[in-house]
């Protein structure tokens, strides 16, 4: 009997020194950065595309941040979802409340592998699923224009979720399923405009993260790409923007790209909800590049 009681706690060890391997942070190293001067402006692109502001931007009376509020990273807004509330960190460049006493690969590592410089997983409400996909290049740009705003002051609180999804450990085998972490061969050809656009919806626009539905475990459903699904910040739903889509299917791509310029329908509807912001951010990005989103939505797979 007590052979028996020794292998089986030789296999629970076994057992649980595997899941803490499985589950561990993965992270780059100094050598996968590249050898490269960060450019601000490039990475005020990079900003808007990713629409930085919409989340991290401190609310103001309690509401969404406006003008030049949106260059104040403070964070605090809260996100309401089935799995719990998540709040939105600071990340201005202040030195002790931000960001600011992140290094490049500190940031790069949060960007595209989901880990903070402490060694815990994020969230995936942070969406590092899509930021992985762009160039290195990109996000290092778009830490040295963050790098320019205003240093904001304060902390905010930690998550509050249910069990089992407030043991972050659990999130290195999430990661194992959902984050894949090939990268986009460039940063998109200006000659190929569905090219571009894709790098722009995939990568850092990472429109899928809220127009794609996802599985029981939180992942995005591939199958159903941008087909739509519950809204995760509140009731309702995210329409399809594939082809199919109630809307996009009468759409031209220049009707689109009009669109994320001005907010307005073909039929003169405006944006509303949580797509203003989104909508406001686009329309800082070049002309080519707004033409570009609707041209790749124009040419995705249309799904019911």
């Amino acid at each position: 009997m007590g052979g028996w009681i020794r292998l089986l706690l030789a296999l629970v060890v076994i057992a649980a020194a595997a899941g803490w391997w499985l589950t561990r942070p993965v992270t780059l190293g100094p050598e996968d950065l590249p050898d490269y001067t960060p450019d601000a402006i490039a990475g005020e692109r990079q900003f808007w595309a990713g629409g930085c502001a919409s989340c991290h931007a401190s609310p103001v009376d309690g509401k969404r941040a406006r003008g030049d509020d949106k260059l104040r990273l403070g964070g605090g807004l809260e996100l309401e979802t089935p799995y719990g509330v998540f709040r939105v960190p600071n990340v201005s460049p202040h030195p002790d409340d931000g960001i600011g006493g992140w290094s490049m690969l500190d940031f790069v590592n949060a960007m595209q592998r989901g880990v903070a410089p402490g060694g815990k997983h994020y969230y995936p409400s942070f969406p590092y699923t899509s930021y992985a996909k762009i160039p290195v290049r990109d996000v290092m740009d778009l830490k040295a224009y963050i790098d320019t705003l205003p240093a904001v002051a304060g902390r905010i609180d930690e998550h509050s979720l249910g069990f089992p999804w407030s043991v972050r450990r659990g999130l290195g085998l999430w990661k194992l399923r959902y984050l894949d972490t090939e990268r986009f061969a460039g940063p998109g050809d200006a000659h190929d405009p569905v090219a571009r656009g894709r790098l722009l919806v995939e990568g850092a626009g990472h429109c899928g993260e809220c127009h794609t539905p996802r599985d029981r475990f939180g992942g995005m459903d591939r199958s159903r790409w941008l087909a739509g699904g519950p809204d995760p910040e509140g009731k309702g739903r995210v329409p399809n923007i594939t082809p199919a889509g109630e809307n996009l299917a009468d759409w031209s791509a220049s009707d689109i790209a009009y669109y994320l310029e001005s907010g307005f329908t073909p039929e003169f509807d405006t944006v509303g909800g949580t797509m203003v912001a989104v909508q406001e951010n686009m329309a800082r990005l070049d002309k080519a590049d707004r033409d570009a989103i609707a041209a790749y939505l124009k040419a995705i797979p249309p799904v019911e």
